[in-house]
């Protein structure tokens, strides 16, 4: 049984071990841009040219503060001043330094339990960018290169409104003994919506 139990053991970490690799070699892949002109950073109310669009761009993530684990690597930006966020859509890449907020949630709620996945003390980071792009499809690759992930969406603009696409955090889950979702786990995925509308 537990020869069983370490070859299964072995198996689960070689395959986690090799998506990280993987994922980690397309974040540096799509760091780097091919095109120059496929967006622009909008600042303030700016009018929109005829035939292209706005597009707001937002995502977040909660992480625990510097030290919480001893045994983390010092180079891991968790908890740290800033934290990278990058962005590729149809080959132009962008990486934002985003500076982190101090942000401690009650961690029990009156009747002694949360099932807030970002109640607790830890650093969070987020993005609001203003763009312009051209109206039409476009597919848009969101990584995360200190934490390995990475998810890619295609999306269509259509002219006369102000898009928002917006990332949300879905953090893994505790499973002792509350099996409910906290940052201090990590991030699992995120889910992605255009303009309040979920996008597969």
């Amino acid at each position: 049984m537990k020869t069983i139990f370490k070859l299964a053991l072995i198996v689960i970490t070689t395959a986690a071990l090799f998506g990280c690799g993987t994922t980690a070699k397309r974040i540096a892949q799509m760091s780097q841009s091919d095109k120059a002109d496929v967006f622009a950073e909008v600042k303030g109310d700016e009018p929109i040219p005829k035939g292209f669009v706005g597009l707001i761009i937002r995502a977040n993530i909660k992480t625990h503060v510097e030290g919480y684990y001893i045994l983390e690597s010092k180079e891991s930006q968790h908890g740290k001043q800033s934290y990278p966020f990058l962005v590729n859509i149809d080959g132009q890449a962008v990486r934002w330094e985003v500076n982190g907020i101090r942000d401690s949630k009650p961690k029990y709620d009156k009747d002694g339990t949360s099932r807030d996945p970002e109640a607790g003390e830890g650093m969070k980071y987020a993005i609001d960018r203003k763009l312009r792009l051209r109206v039409g499809s476009h597919k848009v690759f969101f990584g995360l290169p200190e934490d390995s992930y990475s998810t890619e969406v295609k999306i269509t603009l259509t002219e006369g409104a102000r898009h928002v696409l917006e990332f949300k955090p879905i953090y893994r889950t505790k499973r002792i003994p509350t099996r409910i979702p906290t940052f201090l786990q990590g991030i699992v995925r995120y889910e992605v919506v255009l303009d309040s509308v979920k996008v597969n």
